[in-house]
């Protein structure tokens, strides 16, 4: 609590030093590093007059003196007591003195003691909020997309969309909770298709936030491979609208952020998508974790990768990067495989080449060889048959720097990969096209890669690529490929 007060009272005396006036029009956009920096607040739960509001107030402004984000984003939840009309000014100074602009979304309490639009009317006083109440065509009040400009130009270079997912159905006996509605979905796909048109029929990256979470989160939470407290089941409304395949289907989304749940702030990927909480940051509010936020920073250079962490007062927690889903932690934990002491000079791929009768890659070798060379890459265009076939891949790959790399595996039928003699990928068996994939920490420099693979009958499929940190998943690049000498 010590540690606390000194933080409120310190970043109160940093902020008064501040100039309020906002710029006349605010505009998003990478900085000279190319980077975009969100805070999402979740749940703050300001009771008026609570001796809690302090410590929440003094969370929010630590975050943003510590990150010092482009753009806060709070996901529902904000205002839960009467009056609430002295609550939302309240929270806009907060932004306003730390000259952060902000948007709003609503969760299932904000309008139990105030309408949604005359909350709005209070947070368009403040020349620092950016929220829009959305068409009024359609349901909810807050559906709304917020542009990023690039860092040269007015050209948007993504988007933030902002949904109202709100609270109670009119009619009880369906769910208790509610949902996005179809016609709000409808005007998702007319926002995506119209920005994808734009930008020559190509989808702009893009990020959503609301309050209540998707169905789909349940696949993250029954996964082994979320990362962040799972500390509750999630609540949300009993139909399942269609929302997330929306997002799939026009290729924009890349991350869901929301709150709802405040025992919760995993993170976790399902059908290319990340699917996200915040970390709870109202004092009033239940829950037993760390009151703070997260953070996301976008990168234009490299603009389907994001990285996502929740900064709290005592530091920060579960650094995590999309797509490739791996973290800071694991980065610190794992053993590296040293670099190997060559030096090839020549790109390729040496092969064998197989005939007969496989079930698995194990059976590959004690067959007769009938031919070897070299290709560009790994690749089974030069079968001489189209069933039945099989080859052993050798190259030395060449890793750009150290860390953490997932290695895939899209195959029809069984394949494996070694990476300096160990099990990275185990895709082997007679199967159609099914896609694996393993993780090795590896060191700059070269390193042993072998590959089995057998095509039993009725179709022949190959793929081989990576990822990193930074690295979105790709086939293995050429360049990356030496022969063996």
């Amino acid at each position: 609590m010590r540690t606390i007060l000194f933080l409120f009272l310190t970043v109160i005396s940093l902020s008064a030093c501040r100039q309020t006036t906002a710029p006349d029009a605010i505009q998003l956009r990478f900085n000279d590093d190319g980077v975009f920096k969100i805070a999402q607040f979740t749940d703050l739960h300001f009771v008026d007059g609570s001796p809690n509001s302090a410590t929440t107030q003094a969370t929010i402004r630590y975050v943003l003196e510590i990150e010092k984000p482009d753009v806060a984003i709070l996901t529902g939840d904000q205002a839960i007591d009467v009056p609430s009309a002295n609550i939302w000014p309240a929270i806009a100074r907060i932004f306003e003195e730390a000259q952060t602009p902000f948007a709003v979304v609503f969760g299932n309490h904000d309008a139990e003691t105030i309408t949604k639009d005359s909350a709005f009317l209070l947070l368009e006083r403040s020349p620092f909020f950016i929220g829009e109440k959305g068409p009024e065509t359609i349901y909810g009040t807050g559906n709304y997309v917020l542009e990023v400009r690039n860092r040269t130009s007015n050209q948007t270079a993504a988007l933030l969309y902002c949904f109202d997912s709100n609270d109670y159905p009119q009619n009880s006996k369906l769910s208790y909770y509610d949902w996005i509605h179809y016609d709000q979905i409808e005007w998702y796909r007319q926002q995506s298709e119209k920005y994808t048109q734009a930008n020559n029929n190509e989808p702009l990256p893009a990020l959503a936030f609301f309050h209540i979470p998707l169905h789909e989160y349940e696949q993250i939470a029954a996964s082994e491979t979320f990362v962040g407290t799972k500390g509750e089941g999630i609540a949300p409304g009993k139909i399942n609208p269609g929302m997330f395949a929306s997002f799939i289907e026009m290729r924009d989304v890349q991350g869901v952020f929301v709150g709802h749940d405040h025992n919760n702030d995993y993170i976790g990927i399902t059908s290319g998508i990340a699917l996200a909480f915040g970390r709870v940051g109202g004092a009033d509010a239940y829950g037993y974790l760390e009151r703070g936020a997260r953070i996301i920073e976008l990168h234009e250079d490299n603009p389907r990768f994001f990285s996502t962490w929740i900064r709290v007062p005592s530091g920060v927690e579960h650094c995590y990067y999309y797509p490739s889903g791996l973290t800071d932690d694991q980065e610190k934990n794992s053993i590296y495989l040293p670099a190997q002491s060559v030096n090839p000079t020549k790109n390729g791929v040496a092969y064998n080449y197989y005939e007969g009768k496989f079930r698995s890659v194990d059976e590959i070798t004690s067959t007769q060889v009938l031919q070897t060379g070299t290709l560009k890459n790994f690749s089974i265009r030069e079968a001489a048959t189209e069933d039945g076939f099989a080859y052993e891949f050798h190259t030395w790959i060449k890793i750009p720097q150290k860390g953490l790399y997932n290695f895939h595996i899209f195959s029809d039928d069984g394949a494996k990969l070694y990476v300096d003699g160990q099990p990275a990928v185990d895709n082997d068996g007679s199967h159609s096209e099914e896609s694996a994939s393993g993780t090795l920490a590896l060191d700059e420099g070269f390193h042993d890669l072998r590959l089995l693979y057998f095509d039993d009958y009725m179709g022949q499929v190959l793929e081989v690529g990576l990822s990193s940190k930074y690295i979105v998943e790709t086939l293995i690049p050429d360049e990356l490929l030496y022969l063996p000498e």
